[in-house]
């Protein structure tokens, strides 16, 4: 069980990566500190890709717990 964990830690953790940067991937450096644009609602894939991601960290820091329980 701890191999599986072990395993599944990295590839988890490159997912949740590419998962922000893709959402990232619209933004300037003046909206990343607050600045520019205004506020849109997320839709079609934005809003499952947002979805993801928070279910991705989820998982990231339960196999993160379950990695030092088992």
């Amino acid at each position: 069980m701890s191999e599986i964990l072990s395993i599944l830690q990295p590839i988890l953790a490159v997912l949740v990566m590419i998962s922000i940067l893709v959402q990232a991937k619209g933004t300037g450096l003046g909206s990343a500190f607050g600045g520019g644009g205004f506020y849109s609602s997320r839709r079609g894939v934005e809003k499952v890709l947002f979805r993801a991601t928070i279910v991705l960290v989820a998982l990231f820091f339960i196999d993160s717990i379950a990695v030092h329980l088992f």
